[in-house]
C-alpha cells in the first residue's frame, strides 16, 4: 500500500521528469486537422511549435477519455493504494470530468480527484507540492486537504505575443482579444478561479516585462516556496523577463519548464509564464 500521484499532460512535466519524480501522466490529445497526437507521447514540444507556426488551421485539443484513467485506477484498487489525481482546471478542460467518470466505473473509494483550478506551470507546482507532502509522510487524506488549501494560493501569469490563439481556441472573448490586438500592445493573461482572463497590458516588450513584474509583486510572491517559469517555442521572452525583473522581484532560484502542446495551442509561441505561491 502506497500513495500514488497522477496528473495530466497539461502539467507540462515530460515523461522523463514524471518517471524520475514517480508521477503518472495521462496525456491529452492535439489534433492538426486529421492528424491526432497524444500530448508529449506522439509529438514533442519542438515538433508541435514547428507545425503550429506553419498551420493554416489552428489545431484543437481534446481531453482524455475515462478509459485512459481506468488502468491506473484499477491498479490502485488491486494494490490497495491511495491515488491522488490532480487535473487541469475543470473550467478549461473536461479532463476532471473524465477522471470522475472513471472513478465511478471502478468504484474504489481511495481515489481522490482534485480540480487544480490552474494549468501548466501552476498545475506543475501543485503536483510538486503533493510530492513534497507525500515525502513528508502525510496520509492521503491529509495531503488532499493541504492541496485544496494550497491551490488557492497559486497564481499563474503569462505574457503572450498575441491573444489571437486564445480567441480562436475559445478560451477568451473577441472583445478581450481585441484589446490586445492594438499596435504593439503586449497582453498579460492570468488564470484565476480556473478561468483565463486579461490581467493587464503594456506597450512593447520592455513595458510588458515591467507590468508582469508589477502584477507578480502585487500578488505577493512567496520566495520561500517553489517558483516555476516557462516559455513556448523559445526562451527569448522568458530570458528578457528575467533580465528586467529577477533582481527586483528577489527571485533567487526557480524551476524552468517548456509550455507544452495543449497549452501552447491556446497561448501560441513566444509566451513567458510564471507560477508561484502567494504569501499567506
Amino acid at each position: 500500500m502506497s500513495i500514488k500521484i497522477l496528473t495530466d499532460s497539461t502539467s507540462d512535466m515530460n515523461r522523463e521528469l514524471a518517471k524520475e519524480l514517480d508521477v503518472t501522466l495521462v496525456p491529452l490529445r492535439v489534433i492538426f486537422e486529421n492528424e491526432d497526437y497524444l500530448d508529449g507521447v506522439d509529438i514533442t514540444v519542438d515538433q508541435f511549435y514547428e507545425r503550429l507556426v506553419k498551420a493554416n488551421v489552428l489545431p484543437t485539443t481534446s481531453q482524455p477519455t475515462p478509459e485512459q484513467f481506468l488502468p491506473y485506477y484499477e491498479a490502485a484498487r488491486d494494490n490497495g493504494d491511495t491515488l491522488i489525481v490532480i487535473t487541469v482546471a475543470s473550467k478549461l478542460s473536461g479532463t476532471y470530468q473524465s477522471a470522475q467518470i472513471a472513478k465511478d466505473i471502478v468504484d474504489y473509494t481511495d481515489i481522490h480527484i482534485i480540480d487544480s483550478e490552474t494549468v501548466t506551470l501552476g498545475l506543475q507546482l501543485l503536483v510538486r507540492e503533493a510530492l513534497a507532502l507525500r515525502n513528508s509522510g502525510l496520509s492521503g487524506e491529509d495531503i488532499v486537504r493541504e492541496l485544496e488549501n494550497s491551490k488557492q494560493n497559486i497564481r499563474l501569469l503569462a505574457l503572450v505575443e498575441s491573444l489571437e490563439y486564445l480567441k480562436k481556441g475559445g478560451r477568451l472573448s473577441s472583445v478581450s482579444a481585441f484589446a490586445g490586438g492594438l499596435l504593439n500592445i503586449k497582453p498579460i493573461i492570468e488564470v484565476k478561479d480556473g478561468a483565463v482572463g486579461v490581467a493587464g497590458k503594456a506597450r512593447g516588450l520592455t513595458g510588458a516585462y515591467k507590468k508582469l513584474a508589477e502584477l507578480v509583486a502585487l500578488n505577493g510572491i512567496d520566495l520561500n516556496r517553489e517558483i516555476c517559469l516557462g516559455y513556448s517555442a523559445g526562451k527569448d521572452t522568458m530570458n528578457g523577463f528575467l533580465e528586467h525583473s529577477q533582481h527586483d522581484l528577489g527571485i533567487q532560484s526557480f524551476l524552468e519548464s517548456p509550455i507544452g502542446s495543449v497549452v501552447g495551442t491556446h497561448a501560441g509561441p513566444g509566451a513567458c509564464g510564471i507560477a508561484f505561491f502567494c504569501k499567506s
